[in-house]
């Protein structure tokens, strides 16, 4: 038995779907356990490529069982056209091998409307949503209003919850919205979905006595709701410590924790970003790494590798071992800096600041020579150039953590292991 959680410890969008799918051939169950479509893991494999918003990325092998756990707040809608693409590619997806968690709430579209509207009168004050109805979600969670999927065996009693939701929905926010749409169309997919929806801690109060589980996150340390650069986070916890109450099985002993960072910085959406490279510099990277968001389409904001918020990442997720991915994208590059401490008037720090005295402060480069050599055909470590093991051991010594996996390139092969 082996229990791993695989977790950013940046802003999200570090490589995980990346990782995940090449680490799920060895377990036999992965589970999401936080988070909705808001986000996507992009997959690159032998069927294609795929863009991943709420089904793990366990789906594309055979054998493995894929979980949406009671942490997550799920749209209907989206899973149907997802589970609907994946079967266009040729994947198989069905009740055998897709399982949802019958106490994860249902995302209903007056949650997008919400969303959308509020962001609109945040005006440039917004938050950076992704306006998919996520933090309405989990506001309504947290409120007590929200459906799980497990009332959908029960279409009178839903029906029933439904309409004191509406009523609410009508009275405090004053919509105006086709809540019979709303209903109907839920009743459609209920048909095709409800096969999938089961009770998953019974599930894995089975695995856990002699299989593997990977536990898979979305987004990263940063955009957690309490530690990460609140409000300009998710709603949900993407950190570790969360997977074993948000995977449906609350008693789960995690044994490692491996941390995804990409070898420079990115960010989507709003909120402080030190170091942001902007003009020439921000687009050289962003179209080198194709860094455009896997659910919106938003141009990634570019960093180089960042050292401070690197660090506190890695200490939130506890993370045992990290994976470093897309560390071919700097091939082309002559020097590479990297920020290794904060600097505001005269104060340096490597502690990353509370969010609101983030304000002012500027990035402490180092720099390092670039290899100036593609990298995509090593498979060894002793094979990479000096300067990238240079440039690799340096993260390694600022954040204290090994790093095992070495990705240069999107293949699922295309992998270093030390």
């Amino acid at each position: 038995m082996k229990i791993t959680s695989v977790v950013g410890v940046n802003f999200g969008d570090e490589g995980k779907g990346r990782m995940v799918d090449y680490f799920a051939g060895q377990y036999d169950y992965v589970v999401r356990y936080q988070g909705g479509d808001n986000a996507g893991h992009t997959v690159k494999n032998e069927f294609g490529e795929f863009a991943l918003h709420l089904i793990p990325s366990g789906i594309f092998h055979e054998k493995t069982v894929n979980i949406l756990g009671p942490g997550m707040v799920v749209n209907l809608e989206s899973l149907k056209r997802e589970i609907d693409q994946l079967k266009e590619g040729g994947i198989h997806v069905g009740p055998d091998n897709l399982k949802i968690s019958h106490r994860a709430s249902l995302l209903l579209p007056y949650h997008v409307q919400q969303d959308q509207e509020e962001e609109k009168r945040l005006k440039d004050k917004k938050y950076g949503s992704t306006k998919k109805g996520i933090a309405p979600a989990y506001g309504d969670k947290y409120m007590k209003k929200t459906i799980q999927l497990g009332e959908l065996y029960n279409m009178d009693l839903c029906k029933d919850h439904f309409d004191q939701l509406v009523e609410y929905k009508k009275e405090v926010f004053n919509y105006q919205y086709d809540f019979t749409g709303i209903w109907d169309r839920l009743v459609e997919l209920r048909k095709e979905l409800l096969p999938y929806i089961v009770d998953v801690y019974d599930i894995l109060d089975q695995a856990v006595k002699d299989k593997s589980i990977l536990l898979e996150a979305q987004l990263g340390a940063m955009r957690d709701v309490d530690y990460g650069i609140y409000p300009y986070t998710s709603s949900s916890s993407p950190l570790a410590c969360y997977a074993p109450l948000g995977c449906g099985y609350p008693k789960l002993k995690i044994d490692s924790v491996v941390g995804i960072v990409k070898a420079y910085g990115t960010c989507v959406g709003e909120g402080p970003f030190i170091g942001e490279l902007t003009g020439d510099q921000g687009d050289k990277l962003r179209e080198l790494g194709h860094e455009y968001g896997a659910a919106t389409g938003r141009p990634r904001r570019i960093s180089y590798f960042d050292c401070v918020s690197s660090r506190y990442g890695v200490n939130l997720q506890g993370a045992t071992e990290l994976a470093l991915t897309k560390l071919d994208v700097l091939s082309s590059y002559d020097e590479i800096p990297m920020i290794v401490a904060y600097k505001k008037g005269d104060i340096t720090t490597k502690e990353f600041p509370f969010t609101p005295m983030l304000e002012g402060f500027e990035p402490v480069y180092k720099t390092f020579k670039g290899w100036k050599q593609d990298l995509t055909g090593i498979r060894s470590y002793q094979d990479l150039p000096q300067e990238a093991r240079d440039y690799i051991e340096a993260i390694e010594g600022e954040l204290g953590t090994k790093i095992k996996y070495i990705s240069i390139g999107p293949a699922r092969d295309e992998l270093i292991v030390r």
